[in-house]
């Protein structure tokens, strides 16, 4: 009795484990706020979002149409291969099948790199392309291993018989082969579809700008904060494969001997028959037709003029790039990137020939010093009168002469508490090595950033290369491990908003934003000084449509596009017209998004140390999280 009372727990334990993620992301798919910390009531709305939103329906569209071609073209190659490795001598039927298993065996990120350079090697442009050829190759093997064992069970003599018979290879082959071997050919299809469906590695390594799958997607959110409609189409996703699970396996009543039930047993079998054979290759066809006028559509747009853009996730309202384009009839492929160190190895490859980048001041830098970038012409921005003549000073440490970049966002970073769960004003960075706020403190799991709070704490230079410094504010990090809920990156908005940490490390921008969702929460910056950081538009000096890059940009300058991307994306603004076009007195004179840089002492902006202090930055950053 105990025992079957504990079976039942313990399986009742591992439902939970499964399916609470599941759950969460149900409720959180209903959840009326943004953000993940705050219920804000039930919603229909991100259902009805999902469908207006252009980005992921084409991510799912693609995701389907990359999965059903390279699933149906890899199971003709792989059929074939099997067929063709069957027929050889053992020894050599041996080595064949050895060679065919080694890219199974082999990490998916080894294949995805490996596809990347041979496509960089001979000068095939990423794109929908690459990641279908990618994803054929990765798929034939599980197709040879599926059919090959369905092979080996075949007869040769009946093979042999028919021909003997006067049937001709072929018609002997789909007569008396073909029917053995179909379940390996349909569990290979299925199998190749499945891992293509799933697949991220792959595809994130030969895809090019303006293409992403749903995993892709996602990938690209997570750091920024996933959208609710994620949630709402990952809720589908969930329900629609649970109601064919539950269709495929119903089992017949019990009374199935009877007359009736037989009858009824065999009407589903003629309806599973009817399914298989009709339903499943139309609704493929239309599937593929559909998606052939989708890319032809897309084919059309690339006789258009047209601008890649590569930016920050979440860094541009996407009605401004709507606006842009009927403007100017330029078409925008937009791609969107995680970090600077993501972004700088596709534009030094040149695998992609970004037209528009908005990297972060340091990384300006390094482009430059790496003869990365084109120099802008002016003449074509003449909206450059509303940028702030104090950020173009500032802009002067990463870009001496102003000559490759103008400036976008800026901000500070500094530190969110919550005034119900600190007793005290803060105003030094101090505050984050007190034992009383353990496992209530969120640093940024950045090296740079995480590196930033000691030494401006310490009196040093963010930008110090000196080795006895670093090691001392190597110490501190390490010292002030214990007392850290968590290292992250834009978690900690949802963390803070959610009361779930009293102090996190915080962008300024971030800042406004959780103000507005949790009114306790206070932004400062240390009396020892900070970060001021500035991302800022550049043009790589492989760009194909300069002129309509600086036509974008001289755009984004304009003061009401440009309020209406602060207005999105709550990071503040140079451009000092639109910040007079904001409505809100206290938004406008926010000391947050607007402080007065000259009453702030000792603001940096980072500088590119270099690969080797670089380096050294990432080892004893490495030494921190691992103690």
């Amino acid at each position: 009795m105990i025992k079957k009372y504990l079976e039942k727990i313990y399986l009742f334990l591992i439902f939970i484990l499964l399916y609470a993620p599941i759950l969460t992301l149900i409720v959180l798919s209903f959840n009326n706020s943004k953000t993940r910390a705050k219920w804000g009531g039930f919603t229909l709305k991100w259902y009805s979002s999902l469908f207006q939103n252009e980005q992921i329906m084409n991510a799912l569209y693609t995701t389907l149409i990359i999965s059903l071609l390279a699933a149906v073209i890899a199971t003709v190659i792989g059929t074939a291969a099997a067929i063709a490795i069957h027929g050889m001598k053992q020894k050599w039927r041996t080595l064949y099948s050895g060679l065919t298993n080694i890219p199974m065996m082999n990490a998916e990120i080894v294949m995805g790199v490996s596809l990347m350079l041979l496509f960089i090697a001979f000068h095939v442009t990423l794109g929908f392309g690459t990641i279908l050829i990618a994803h054929i190759t990765f798929n034939i093997p599980y197709v040879i291993l599926s059919v090959a064992p369905k092979l080996r069970q075949t007869s040769r003599r009946t093979y042999e018989a028919a021909l003997d018979l006067g049937a001709s290879p072929l018609y002997a082959f789909f007569k008396v082969t073909f029917p053995d071997i179909l379940p390996g050919v349909l569990s290979g299809f299925m199998l190749a579809f499945t891992m293509s469906l799933d697949d991220f590695v792959i595809t994130h390594f030969t895809k090019g700008p303006g293409v992403d799958t749903l995993s892709t997607k996602i990938y690209s959110e997570v750091r920024k904060g996933i959208k609710p409609e994620m949630y709402a189409l990952s809720t589908l996703l969930f329900v629609t494969v649970l109601v064919l699970l539950i269709l495929v396996n119903v089992s017949p009543k019990k009374d199935a001997e009877t007359a009736a039930a037989r009858k009824h047993v065999r009407r589903r079998s003629r309806a599973g028959r009817i399914l298989i054979k009709r339903v499943i290759p139309v609704a493929i066809c239309l599937v593929f037709v559909g998606g052939g006028i989708y890319y032809a559509s897309k084919g059309q747009m690339l006789t258009k003029e047209k601008l890649i853009v590569y930016n920050w996730g979440e860094y541009m309202d996407p009605d401004v790039i709507t606006l842009f384009e009927e403007e100017t009839g330029i078409d925008v492929v937009y791609e969107e990137f995680e970090t600077n160190e993501i972004m700088y190895p596709k534009i030094s490859s040149g695998a992609i020939a970004y037209d528009l980048v908005c990297p972060s001041d340091y990384m300006i830098q390094r482009m430059r010093e790496n003869d990365l970038l084109a120099e802008i012409n002016f003449d074509n921005i003449p909206n450059i009168k509303n940028i702030g003549k104090d950020y173009l000073e500032r802009s002067k440490e990463f870009d001496p002469e102003n000559k490759y970049s103008v400036p976008y966002c800026w901000g500070t970073v500094g530190i969110l508490y919550n005034k119900t769960m600190v007793d005290e004003p803060i105003d030094s960075w101090s505050v984050l090595w007190d034992e009383k706020y353990k496992d209530n403190i969120l640093m940024q799991d950045s090296v740079r950033d995480a590196f930033g709070v000691p030494l401006k704490y310490l009196g040093y230079s963010l930008n110090s290369t000196d080795l006895d410094e670093l090691n001392e504010a190597k110490d501190l990090l390490t010292r002030q491990k214990p007392l850290v809920q968590a290292y992250v990156i834009d978690q900690v908005r949802d963390k803070m908003i959610g009361n779930e940490a009293a102090i996190g490390v915080i962008y300024s921008g971030e800042a406004i934003y959780t103000q507005q969702e949790n009114p306790n929460l206070e932004y400062v910056i240390p009396k020892e000084g900070s970060n001021l950081w500035i991302d800022s538009w550049v043009i790589p000096k492989n760009a194909e449509h300069k002129e309509n890059a600086e036509q974008f940009i001289n755009f984004l300058c304009r003061p009401d596009i440009a309020l209406m991307n602060f207005e999105y994306i709550t990071y503040s603004t140079p451009n000092t017209a639109a910040r007079e076009l904001i409505e809100a007195e206290s938004i406008r004179n926010s000391k947050i998004a607007f402080p007065d840089l000259s009453t702030v002492p000792n603001l940096e902006t980072f500088q590119y140390l270099g690969t080797k202090n670089d380096e050294v930055y990432n080892e004893l950053w490495n030494k921190v999280k691992s103690k």
